[in-house]
């Protein structure tokens, strides 16, 4: 509900605080008053395109805010998110500012985009007038004009639901095939790759491991020459110990006649006898150590330059190879089961077109039988407003499949008996499509609870009693629950007003300024009296008001 308007510097208003309340508001002034301004101003708030002229004149800065309930439930929560913004508790509150010939938002006092204001605007308040284009002349919203009286809301919900598994499904059919298409252009190369590495079979380190041993080998080879002659020359035959023995042998012979002069050399050959044998088994354990088989260098080098040079083709490192190899594998095992694959997602994705073909379906069924009802609720509401002879009709034909369903829906009109029904764009005027408009809003007012509604002139070119009808229509959307707002020329919708509001023009100091004034119950029969009568106000005139007042 529009909690309040303020106005400032605006064409011809110079300050203007509006406070609508729940109901039905009427707004009425004499033509040229300024009805239209104002409403061209809430225009501005809710982000419609506005002009540097509309500056009132000796004005540096102009300005609307519009202040609406803002429940946490409200649609328009969701809009803000998106934008990044914030909301009070209960209220919201657009404002516009024009200044230096630009136009700025802003939305609880952060910066907004028009897009957003109108964005929010649109779930906000509802503005009607003659032409009203946004869902009688433009067919796309027919449809939910359809809904929301058929109360299809669970089944438009279900088809959406429907629609989304159904793309989901259809996208993984889409992707699985494309997939298995690219990959059987592999497989030969798959095939050969996997059989290469299953017969290397490298395993992790691998490669490290055969280098080292590579190293150790070739290092082996140069240094077990060298271990060998010292073993030689540590040895029996023609090394140290035989020459040692041969020295104790010939020194033993001498000892006797040597007088003792000998039995310490020979104590000291003893123990070098002693150690000269630790150091043969430590020479000997180092030759067994560094004899390999002369074949195994071979053998590594050859296994390790086909490692590598199988890394170097696939370009990625040695130890890379064995998780390579998994992935060949898989990849191969997927292109042979890429046809059992696409069966099961083929039956999957057709389970998901039959499910959305039957919740489309029930969708249709809620959309033709709820048309007929509405066909025959509008046509009955048409009558009191002087549109009796006119037949309402609901064209309900297949469409292109999307999430709301298969429908198209086209509101259709005929004017007179024996007339062909036509496109409502075609086949109404202005004020035929205003009462149409107020007859469907009547018949959709369930709906209605806490929306904002501004008519604008809906009862322009009727009087006397179709004039009453539209008033009691426009108060019965308002009984709904609908904040109601109204700018009318006619008595007889002004006195079923809850609240009155009269908008007039001054001149003061050479300045020309619009008002608005709520008018208290007892000046209310003098606007309605003028309202009937004119300049001059009859006394017949006010008691024409009275009698309206009193309904």
């Amino acid at each position: 509900m529009l909690r309040s308007l303020e106005i400032r510097d605006i064409v011809l208003i110079e300050r203007l605080d509006l406070e609508p309340g729940s109901g039905l508001n009427a707004l009425t002034g004499e033509t040229g008053a300024g009805k239209s301004i104002l409403l061209d101003a809430l225009g501005l708030a809710l982000g419609a395109a506005g002009r540097a002229d509309m500056l009132r004149a000796g004005a540096q800065e102009g300005s609307v805010a519009a202040v609406f309930d803002f429940p946490p439930d409200h649609p328009g929560r969701e809009i803000l998110a998106e934008a990044g913004l914030s909301a009070e508790d209960d209220e919201i509150i657009l404002r516009r500012r024009l200044s230096g010939g630009r136009l700025t938002g802003f939305v609880n006092g952060q910066r907004a985009p028009a897009e957003v204001l109108r964005s929010l605007g649109e779930t906000l308040v509802e503005i009607h007038g003659q032409h009203d284009d946004r869902g009688l002349l433009n067919p796309r919203g027919h449809r939910a004009i359809l809904d929301a009286f058929a109360g299809a809301a669970p089944q438009v919900e279900a088809t959406r639901g429907a629609w989304d598994a159904l793309r989901r499904a259809d996208a993984a059919l889409e992707a699985a095939r494309a997939q298995a298409e690219a990959a059987a252009r592999d497989a030969e190369f798959l095939r050969h790759a996997v059989d290469e590495l299953g017969k290397l079979a490298p395993e992790p380190g691998e490669d490290e491991a055969l280098d080292a041993e590579r190293r150790l080998i070739r290092s082996a080879a140069k240094i077990r020459e060298d271990v060998a002659r010292a073993h030689q020359a540590l040895g029996a035959d023609e090394g140290a110990e035989g020459r040692m023995l041969d020295a104790i042998r010939w020194l033993d012979g001498a000892a006797d006649a040597a007088e003792g002069r000998l039995e310490g050399a020979l104590a000291a050959l003893d123990r070098a006898m002693a150690e000269l044998g630790e150091a043969q088994v430590d020479v000997e354990a180092a030759l067994d150590a560094l004899a390999f088989d002369p074949g195994r260098l071979e053998m590594v080098e050859e296994r390790l330059f086909a490692i590598r040079g199988l890394a170097r083709k696939h370009s990625v490192a040695p130890d890379a190879l064995p998780a390579l190899s998994e992935d060949f594998a898989r990849r191969l095992a997927a292109i042979d089961g890429a046809e059992a694959e696409i069966a099961g997602l083929e039956t999957a994705a057709a389970a998901a077109r039959a499910a959305y073909e039957a919740a489309a379906a029930r969708l249709t069924e809620a959309r033709s039988e709820a048309a007929g009802r509405l066909d025959a609720a509008v046509t009955a509401e048409l009558a009191p407003l002087k549109l009796e002879r006119a037949r309402f009709s609901t064209d309900l034909v297949p469409g292109v499949p999307g999430p709301e369903g298969v429908d198209r829906v086209e509101f259709r009109l005929a004017a007179n008996p024996g007339a062909p029904a036509g496109p409502l764009a075609r086949v109404a005027s202005g004020g035929e499509l205003s009462r149409v408009l107020l007859a469907l809003k009547v018949c959709l007012s369930g709906a209605a609870e806490g929306r904002s509604m501004i008519f604008d002139e809906i009862d322009r070119g009727v009087g006397g009693a179709t004039a009453a009808a539209v008033g009691a229509r426009l108060a019965a959307l308002a009984a709904a629950g609908a904040q109601v707002l109204v700018v009318t020329h006619s008595p007889q919708v002004a006195a079923r007003a809850d609240r009155h509001f009269r908008i007039e023009k001054s001149v003061s100091d050479g300045r020309t300024r619009t008002d608005v004034a709520r008018l208290p119950e007892a000046e209310r029969e003098a606007e309605i009296a003028r309202m009937l009568a004119g300049e001059t106000v009859t006394e017949a005139a006010r008691d024409a008001a009275r009698a309206l007042l009193a309904g």
